[in-house]
């Protein structure tokens, strides 16, 4: 599964994808999209993986899109970037996000669909869309003035200028900046932790997150009681309530049973 410059690992419940093209800053190719739509595809299928973890290196995310792919597009060409961005913005199960370095383009796009990003304090993110007579990309346009605002948004997208970590964490995308050396542990740490949780807890969180915002809150309370309502009754949490009572820690067989 496995590309010479997205490089998969599967283990103990979380599906890492590295970004690896060191020589060219990461820079994504139509190649690189493809197989990290086949990693995506993969782990939504696979029962054991519970988290997926995206991450370049601990000085490098990448560099965006390869402009070199860009060039010889026409109008109206398909691009491996959108079923890509699809499977990313549909994914059930947790994502986790590690970046330091350059975060441009699509490599800051992307965060806005997952759940977790732990940046390092050498990350710098940029959305040059607008400078390069583009416009923005993979949701950004909805998703980033969501979590930033109008105005915080219109500046990151409309200037295009690079931005730090901090204003990242300020903008809401970024939960965390660290040191450039604690990034890739606390991100590991942060899937880990996700990876013990009872998956299908998990899955029903983030699908009720991701409704809609123009619903009520009457409706919200309506549709999230039919949800609880199956998973009070399920074997996850009837273990968990019964090794809090038991004064124990709860058997991990019994939370992450498919029958859980």
């Amino acid at each position: 599964m496995s590309h010479p410059n997205i490089l998969v690992s599967d283990k103990d419940g979380i599906l890492a994808i590295e970004i690896s093209r060191r020589d060219k800053k990461n820079a994504i190719t139509a190649d690189m999209y493809r197989a990290m739509s086949t990693a995506l595809a993969y782990a939504r299928e696979q029962g054991h993986v519970r988290v997926v973890l995206i991450r370049g290196q601990d000085d490098m995310f990448t560099a965006g899109n390869d402009l070199a792919d860009f060039l010889h597009r026409k109008a109206g060409d398909p691009s491996a970037a959108i079923p890509f961005l699809h499977l990313l913005a549909s994914f059930e199960k947790p994502i986790v996000a590690a970046v330091a370095g350059s975060a441009v383009g699509i490599g800051t796009t992307l965060l806005l669909h997952c759940d977790l990003v732990y940046a390092a304090d050498n990350a710098k993110f940029q959305l040059p869309l607008v400078n390069l007579a583009l416009c923005p990309e993979g949701a950004s346009s909805l998703l980033l003035p969501r979590v930033a605002g109008h105005q915080r948004a219109a500046e990151l997208l409309m200037l295009g200028e690079p931005f730090d970590a901090a204003t990242a964490r300020e903008a809401g995308f970024v939960n965390r900046v660290l040191p450039a050396d604690k990034l890739m542990a606390t991100a590991m740490n942060a899937a880990q932790k996700l990876a013990a949780r009872p998956a299908a807890s998990l899955t029903v969180t983030k699908a009720l997150m991701k409704r809609p915002p123009e619903r009520s809150a009457i409706e919200a309370i309506d549709e999230e009681v039919i949800y609880f309502g199956d998973l009070v009754a399920a074997p996850a949490a009837k273990e968990i309530f019964a090794a809090f009572l038991e004064k124990r820690a709860p058997d991990p067989d019994k939370i992450h049973s498919k029958k859980s």
